[in-house]
């Protein structure tokens, strides 16, 4: 019998199991009282039935037992029973934390004690050469990834589909290596992952079940399991790599480590107590900018799934190439929660914000505010990613050998020409937020100079002996593309989150679609004080009629006043500009009281 319709058929039945029993434990939840009740720190706005982990549980374990049996696999079991075990352990300490609610730090304990039995069995990292260091690490691992899916439970759907995503990615990646004998862990992952599946279908926002404790627990413990030896599973010429060996887990797993890392800090930087709760995850603050819950969460599921992705990739490439793609990865994330560390989430203030009371260094202090540091940095980052880049397409992939002691020698001088250019052209003058095109002219000149000065610096050293022409050409190129985009980031995350206007404020209409009505419409958009919901735009001017302007729509004129209003249901009409005529708008005032509609002039006061 093939072994991928074992698999298939393993995921399927753990699927229909699951189905069957989630709504019957929330039936039995909501009967015994066991509901996640609404709280400061929680984000559910309503009771919601929990131990939705003990359908996972169930399905999972039932399932996989069955299935070997049948297929007489019985044996294959053996391997996984510690990881079986283990995870019951876990399971049922979850289980009686959701019932009876256990202090953190017995809880800990717990955990670190069940992690140390499973090492043993054999399940841990093998990153360093040192046995000592790897086990120490693999507890920690564990336990990490472990607390990691329960941090992350903090929104409907959210770790479920996660540890969804993060098991199919362990299961293509076993699947890949052999298909042709039936493996115990590719078994024990389909039903896993059916167990799941069906348990989302109830859990997917709107949740009508949490899988407290006892699941988020669970599903964290046997993926850190499963991950430890998540290296060997993947196929490629470059698996053995240490950096493959760290990266293959670390990106299978990326997003529970990045939020519970992301978290962890913002609430150190804001001095607040790690371990206390709090509406300030990732998934949080997107919703704060303007993001639905739904949406918040399939975003987070795309970068599971690109994280996953790139596992996969990297272990098929070079090492330069795979080095490549996860910097260009990694800076992308850098710069979205950079974005996302803005967001006000807590009342009290944060510890970046009290530079004046002598808190912080004046090192902290350069980085955090004038942010020149940061750049210059970030660029110690991008030239050699930009220059090493140029090396492997110049050399289609292979960069090594010869090339490669050419590079090293070279690449000091590429760095100190670039960053001087940059600094005697005002590259770093610039500020992110409100860069245009000036700006990019700008960088295409720094980086013009900064290359035309890194080819006669190597001339006159070198001679240019063993240099190509062309490779100054790609790498110009590439480093104009990554500084622009990067300089770009906060804009470009800005202008693909949704409006922010205030949800059921009253909702207004500017008159003069240019650029008074721009800032009028940003401050609408930042200012939820104001309570304004911005509908659209008027404007004289036939050519931007019928049309949008900055997303919203341009209605009409100001001749159709009466139509707009009513059809949109406006209650409040906002002046852009300042150059009307008191008739003009004396008419325009009388109008608008006649269709009950308020008329004000937006004054943008700027601190």
């Amino acid at each position: 019998m093939s072994p991928l319709f074992v698999y298939a058929l393993t995921c399927v039945a753990s699927f229909l199991l699951s189905l069957f029993l989630t709504p019957l434990i929330r039936h039995l939840a909501v009967k015994g009282n066991l509901v996640a009740r609404t709280r400061d720190d929680r984000w559910q706005k309503r009771p919601i039935a929990l131990l939705g982990g003990v359908s996972i549980f169930f399905s999972l374990m039932v399932v996989w037992q069955l299935t070997s049996f049948v297929f007489g696999l019985y044996s294959s079991i053996k391997p996984l029973l510690p990881l079986a075990l283990g995870g019951m352990a876990i399971f049922l300490l979850g289980l009686v934390d959701d019932l009876l609610e256990i202090n953190p730090q017995h809880k800990l304990v717990g955990q670190v004690i069940i992690a140390s039995v499973l090492v043993i069995f054999g399940f841990q990292i093998n990153w360093f050469e040192s046995m000592t260091a790897n086990l120490v690490i693999s507890i920690f691992w564990i336990v990490g990834i472990t607390n990691a899916f329960n941090l992350l439970d903090n929104m409907d759907g959210l770790s479920a589909g996660i540890a969804l995503i993060a098991g199919l990615f362990l299961l293509l990646s076993q699947i890949s290596s052999e298909i042709q004998s039936i493996f115990s862990a590719t078994l024990f992952l389909s039903a896993f992952l059916g167990s799941l599946a069906g348990f989302l279908i109830y859990n997917f926002c709107p949740a009508s079940i949490f899988m407290g404790d006892s699941g988020s627990l669970f599903i964290g413990f046997l993926l850190a399991g499963l991950a430890t030896r998540a290296s060997g599973l993947m196929v490629g010429t470059q698996s053995h790599h240490l950096v493959f060996v760290l990266a293959i887990p670390i990106l299978i797993l990326f997003i529970p480590i990045v939020d519970t890392t992301f978290v962890s800090l913002m609430r150190k930087l804001s001095g607040r107590s790690i371990s206390v709760g709090g509406q300030d995850h990732s998934s949080h603050r997107m919703v704060a900018i303007g993001f639905s819950e739904r949406t918040a969460v399939l975003i987070l599921y795309s970068f599971a799934a690109v994280s996953g992705l790139l596992a996969m990739v990297i272990t098929r490439l070079s090492l330069g190439v795979s080095l490549v793609l996860v910097i260009i990865y990694l800076l992308f994330i850098i710069f979205f929660w950079i974005n996302l560390a803005r967001v006000k989430v807590y009342p009290e203030e944060s510890i970046v914000s009290e530079v004046n009371r002598g808190k912080l260094t004046p090192l902290f202090f350069e980085l955090t505010y004038k942010r020149r540091l940061f750049e210059v940095l970030l660029d110690l980052v991008l030239i050699p990613l930009a220059y090493w880049s140029a090396y492997l397409i110049r050399f289609e992939g292979s960069a090594y050998g010869v090339n490669f002691p050419i590079f090293l020698k070279s690449l000091p001088i590429v760095v100190a020409c670039q960053l001087f250019s940059f600094f005697l052209l005002g590259v770093y003058r610039g500020i992110w937020q409100y860069v245009g095109m000036r700006d990019v002219i700008i960088y295409g000149k720094a980086i013009t100079v900064g290359t035309i000065l890194s080819v006669l610096v190597n001339l006159g050293i070198y001679r240019f002996m063993g240099f190509s022409r062309t490779l100054f050409i790609v790498y110009w190129m590439i480093l104009m593309a990554l500084v622009t985009a990067s300089r770009f980031s906060y804009r470009l995350i800005d202008e693909a989150t949704p409006k922010n206007s205030m949800k059921g404020g009253r909702r207004a209409l500017i008159y003069g679609a240019g650029a008074g009505g721009q800032l009028v419409m940003q401050e609408i958009e930042r200012n939820k004080n104001l309570e304004l919901a911005l509908v659209g735009f008027i404007d004289d001017d036939i050519r931007k009629q019928k049309r949008k302007f900055v997303g919203y729509p341009v209605f009409g004129g100001k001749d159709r006043l009466s139509e707009i209003v009513n059809k949109t249901h406006i209650s409040e009409v906002i002046i852009s500009f300042r150059n009307m005529d008191k008739v003009s708008r004396d008419s325009l005032k009388e109008e608008c009281s006649s269709l009950g509609v308020n008329l004000s002039r937006l004054n943008i006061i700027i601190e």
